[in-house]
């Protein structure tokens, strides 16, 4: 017999509140706002810990993706909380539409939801590929707008305040001016303000100036770059704190935007017409998307340098770097992204780079773990690691891996290798491969 699971619908917009789960923290807690400010009731959640993930293993199999384990815990550790009326709670999932096994997780939520004694919360669908279509809860063009805005605004955040908080000298300074921006913006969103380009492109060099007034002390310290799976890349649940644990080392840390991601897949519709043909009006479509996207993105790159701070190339330009090491046409999960990701970090001197995982996840360790020696070829110093995540996978073991790279970080910087690709005659020569730590 076929279980006919609730709906969001339109009306609950006004009675219910939405439950988020935490991924990239900075651009999520924007997105709060834009919701709030279309008329949805939302919050994000912050719980996290083992007992998290033990719930998502009693309610979903564990051969499934580890992002599903901890998202669909997440959901049932809140609900059992006692802290929501579940007479009027719905949770929001995100689904791309592509290959990953990530678009099925809504099915496995409203199964797990199900059999942990709550069949009536219904699961709304956050989505850009017309998923879901008989919900209430849409994606309208104001809404996306809004959501796109909040992801520039928060890997602008997050990219200053990686950049000042290891050099800091009031602690959480950094922190502090990502909390009053974030204020600041969310005012101006409900306000239903601050989304368009013209005034993007007005407020990103007013950020900027602001991460450039706080006190600081640059002293040398190890530079570590973050790629993976785009949740455990992100959520501070899915990858053990990460970034907290590497602040603790004394790095300074570099996760690659949010938008490089949105950016990736408008690119990749376009590319499916170049490799197999198809609908010419989609492959115009995202052109001209994507040259919007660049042009609001390439003033946000000037804000940050014009301010003094590093910035990667734009989108158009990291489309580049992976050609003669992997296809384009390798889209599924993170695909030649990941791969392009590693070497832009490498060439911008983030060439410790820790690319993390999902135990099992076929697209990212073909991507990641199977481009490292290639790109460790082409770039001698590059000091790649990767790190495997799942629910069998203990953090001192993770955080053990990641000192050997440390370790080998620490050796060399006071002695740096320049990140120049090695010549055709040096590959040939077979010219020593260095920091192979595995």
């Amino acid at each position: 017999m076929e279980y006919h699971y609730p709906k969001f619908t339109p009306e609950m917009k006004k009675t219910h509140t939405i439950l988020i789960p935490n991924m990239a923290v900075t651009q999520f807690r924007l997105m709060e706002y834009a919701l709030r400010c279309e008329g949805y009731k939302c919050e994000l959640l912050g719980n996290c810990g083992s007992a998290v993930a033990q719930l998502g293993l009693k309610y979903v199999h564990n051969d499934t993706c580890y992002p599903a384990l901890l998202v669909i815990g997440q959901f049932l550790d809140a609900l059992n909380s006692g802290k929501y009326d579940l007479e009027h709670t719905a949770l929001l999932i995100t689904q791309t539409g592509g290959g990953c096994r990530a678009s099925n997780y809504i099915h496995l939520l409203r199964k797990a939801l199900v059999k942990a004694g709550y069949p009536q919360i219904p699961v709304a669908s956050l989505n850009f590929s017309g998923l879901e279509k008989d919900s209430g809860f849409q994606m309208t063009l104001p809404l996306a707008r809004k959501c796109i805005a909040c992801i520039f605004y928060g890997d602008m955040l997050c990219a200053l305040r990686n950049q000042v908080a290891p050099y800091e000298n009031e602690k959480g300074a950094a922190d502090r001016m990502v909390d009053r921006w974030i204020a600041r913006l969310g005012r101006a969103l409900l306000a239903g303000k601050g989304f368009t380009s013209r005034e993007m492109k007005h407020t990103f060099p007013l950020i900027a100036k602001e991460f450039a007034t706080i006190p600081v002390t640059r002293v040398p310290k190890v530079k570590v770059g973050v790629v993976g799976e785009i949740y455990v890349k992100y959520s501070p649940l899915g990858n053990n704190d990460l970034q907290k644990f590497l602040e603790s080392q004394d790095c300074e840390v570099n996760f690659p935007g949010l938008m490089g991601f949105v950016q990736y897949c408008a690119f990749n519709m376009g590319e499916d017409h170049v490799l197999y043909g198809g609908k010419l009006a989609v492959k115009v479509g995202t052109d001209q998307f994507l040259n919007w996207l660049d042009s609001v993105e390439r003033v946000m790159l000037k804000a940050e340098t014009d301010a003094g701070f590093y910035a990667p190339g734009p989108f158009k330009e990291l489309v580049e770097k992976p050609k003669g090491v992997i296809s384009l046409g390798a889209k599924m999960g993170e695909g030649w992204l990941l791969t392009a990701e590693m070497i832009e970090l490498v060439q911008g001197g983030y060439g410790n780079i820790v690319c993390a995982q999902p135990f099992g996840c076929l697209p990212n360790h073909i991507v990641g773990k199977g481009m490292v020696n290639k790109i460790r070829a082409l770039y001698p110093s590059a000091n790649i690691t990767p790190i495997d995540y799942d629910p069998s996978a203990t953090r001192v073991n993770q955080e053990n891996r990641i000192k050997l790279m440390l370790a080998v970080a620490k050796e060399r910087l006071n002695a740096p290798v320049e990140a120049q690709p090695l010549t055709a005659e040096q590959l040939a020569g077979g010219a020593p491969q260095v920091g192979a730590t595995v």
